[in-house]
């Protein structure tokens, strides 16, 4: 899997995002990797209305029902629009342990769309990953901070830190990020045991998105 973070760059902003995430499903089809973007929230209903068969999922969401919640994304809302799942406490996002617990509660027997609504839980550490994995998230994303954006991958950065993760968490499907541009930095991330990575500046800000992309899936040809 693929989770390919937009975050606010103009490059994955508006009709760029859309563009964008045309791209992620033309990959997709032709390497047979599930390459899934994750967007703003405002881009969800735009980029759902040109590829309703698209999984998407949103960057952020917040555990407050529907009702006097001026500003928070609430999960019905994004469901409606079209979201698959989410990405929580991100390391430019971080929340509170106890707003995770809550969220993944009100999903305990909530079946919103086909398939259910999924959640990833970023950790910035082993002993984090390890606190997360308690409230059964769908996925746990091992991304070290330091690492976001730069040019060395956290698979040749951090190799035993997620072998350690994938170890004592053996019941969560791992993903890992942080610095991950190549097909090379995919492979060393998958033959450390995880089933996937998110990525975001290697593939929306590269001068080619879809090469760069396509590059990515070959990590997972046998």
């Amino acid at each position: 899997m693929i989770f390919v973070n937009f975050k606010t760059y103009k490059e994955g902003s508006g009709l760029k995002a859309v563009e964008l995430a045309e791209i992620c499903a033309q990959v997709a089809e032709a390497s047979r990797v599930a390459i899934i973007p994750v967007v703003q929230v405002v881009d969800l209903w735009h980029i759902k209305g040109h590829f309703p068969d698209l999984e998407v999922w949103v960057q952020h969401l917040d555990w407050y029902p529907q009702g006097q919640h001026t500003g928070w994304v609430n999960l019905e809302a994004v469901i409606e629009a079209g979201a698959s799942g989410t990405i929580l406490n991100h390391a430019e996002h971080r929340i509170p342990p106890g707003s995770v617990k809550q969220l993944i509660k009100r999903l305990t027997g909530f079946v919103p769309v086909k398939g259910g609504f999924r959640v990833m839980v970023c950790a910035r550490t082993l002993g984090q990953a390890e606190r997360l994995a308690k409230l059964k998230p769908d996925f746990l994303a091992y991304e070290p901070p330091e690492l976001i954006g730069g040019d060395i991958a956290v698979s040749e950065a951090e190799p035993n830190v997620i072998k350690r993760i994938v170890k004592k968490i053996p019941d969560i499907p791992i993903i890992v990020g942080a610095g991950v541009k190549s097909s090379k930095d995919v492979k060393k991330s998958l033959e450390l045991g995880a089933v996937g990575v998110l990525v975001s500046s290697g593939v929306v800000l590269a001068k080619d998105q879809k090469e760069a992309l396509l590059d990515l899936a070959k990590g997972f040809e046998k």
